[in-house]
């Protein structure tokens, strides 16, 4: 288990923290949904983990098998629908180092595609992934 608090300071900006490290990160909400999107806002956290998820277990498989996936990068975008609020469309591009081998390619990007953060999300949010050899 992991413990996570949240404070609310007013104006939409909230402060989280994470209990086994006291790391902190800021939210705000977006200008959109009457924020000033001057930092994460929650679903784009939800954007954010579910790339950095991605590079993570893909990385951490990687490792067992000699493959160095150091400067693998990932960009998400997200896309809103606006009745109920809630997130649409993920659409993650990742960039993968040319000397992942050929061979090993699938493998990684069913891990990507079976991560955590992935696999807990609606079914129904559409999330198309790219995989780019080309770092």
């Amino acid at each position: 288990m992991v413990k996570m608090t949240a404070v609310y300071h007013g104006e939409k900006h909230c402060e989280i923290t994470h209990g086994p490290s006291n790391a902190a990160i800021a939210t705000d909400a977006p200008k959109d949904n009457n924020g000033k999107g001057e930092a994460f806002s929650p679903t784009d956290l939800v954007g954010a983990a579910t790339g950095s998820c991605m590079l993570t277990v893909m990385a951490i498989a990687a490792e067992k098998e000699g493959v160095d996936l150091k400067n693998a990068r990932v960009t998400v975008e997200k896309e809103m629908h606006a009745s109920p609020r809630r997130i649409s469309k993920l659409t993650v591009v990742l960039h993968l180092p040319k000397s992942v081998p050929h061979d090993y390619r699938a493998k990684l990007e069913n891990i990507a595609n079976n991560c955590p953060v992935k696999l807990s999300l609606h079914p129904d949010l559409q999330m198309p992934v790219v995989f780019h050899y080309d770092i």
